[in-house]
């Protein structure tokens, strides 16, 4: 275990995890569509991550569709005990490869089957509800009726934890009203800030906060200013994006995604990046650039 053993842990639930994981959405082809170009290239990128400690995957069968599941299974099945795969339903794809909403009972169901078909599972350890109100961002809207069909699916022994993605502060105190939530995944970064105040609040509450893009929404200004930390650290930008999150909070667990495996060595040594005191206050006054 090289890399990832340093990086502290945290639970999902019943789970207790590595803070660095792997999110699979790449793997699949362009535009999270199709297959990969290099499908044993794929396959090498999973066992690797396992190899290096990783217990915590981040997947869905919308990615391909199904071709990121299958290339789990295909890669790591019979799976390796204590091994978290988290999954996302309520959304399908349509034929030139569009995100559309699926939140239906008939939906989460047809869903939640697929998953357990593709990765070669009885039970998932995690599903997360994504609120497609808007494949840009979170949007206001009640998620009380997918969650309850969720919580039945639960009761029926198909899920083991329900988490929440793509969501407002106000969806995830609604969702908290239907189940337990044992973790919300949101697009955040060091420019990307809008969720700091729920984040402080899932940690007040023990709930892993599971952020995506840790790159994305960049300004040009910003990126120069990241790089110029990076270079006084030896680090890539990525490197110290990853390092922040872990710094941020406790309750931040990582899944940076990736198609190679020099990439995923880099972003699971970030665990091991020392942040100084002007670095995180550098790094923390970045949302503030434009």
């Amino acid at each position: 275990m090289a890399h990832n053993s340093t990086s502290g842990s945290y639970r999902i639930g019943t789970h207790t995890v590595r803070r660095v994981g792997y999110g699979a959405m790449q793997l699949s082809g362009p535009g999270v569509f199709g297959p990969p170009r290099d499908r044993k290239a794929a396959v090498a990128v999973l066992r690797e991550a396992i190899a290096q400690g990783v217990d915590h995957l981040d997947t869905s069968d919308i990615y391909g569709p199904h071709v990121t599941n299958q290339l789990i299974r295909e890669a790591l099945h019979p799976y390796r005990d204590g091994l978290v795969i988290a999954t996302k339903v309520g959304a399908v794809r349509g034929p030139n490869g569009s995100w559309e909403p699926a939140f239906s009972p008939a939906d989460l169901e047809r869903a939640v089957h697929d998953n357990l078909r593709n990765l070669g599972l009885e039970v998932l350890d995690v599903v997360n509800f994504r609120a497609m109100f808007s494949a840009a961002g979170p949007v206001e809207g009640s998620i009380e009726a997918p969650l309850t069909a969720l919580a039945e699916l639960q009761q029926r022994g198909l899920i083991r934890h329900i988490g929440l993605s793509n969501v407002t502060p106000t969806q995830v105190a609604e969702g908290c009203k239907v189940a337990e939530i044992v973790c919300v995944q949101n697009h955040y970064n060091l420019a990307h800030r809008s969720d700091d105040a729920l984040l402080d609040q899932l940690a007040d509450t023990g709930t892993a906060y599971v952020p995506f893009y840790p790159l994305g929404g960049f300004t040009p200004l910003q990126s120069s200013a990241l790089n110029d930390v990076a270079a006084r650290l030896g680090a890539t930008p990525m490197q110290v994006a990853l390092a922040w999150l872990l710094h941020r909070s406790p309750n931040v667990l990582l899944i940076p995604g990736t198609s190679s495996i020099t990439h995923l060595r880099e972003n699971l040594a970030s665990a091991e990046l020392a942040l100084s005191a002007e670095d995180m206050d550098t790094l923390n006054h970045l949302a503030e650039r434009t």
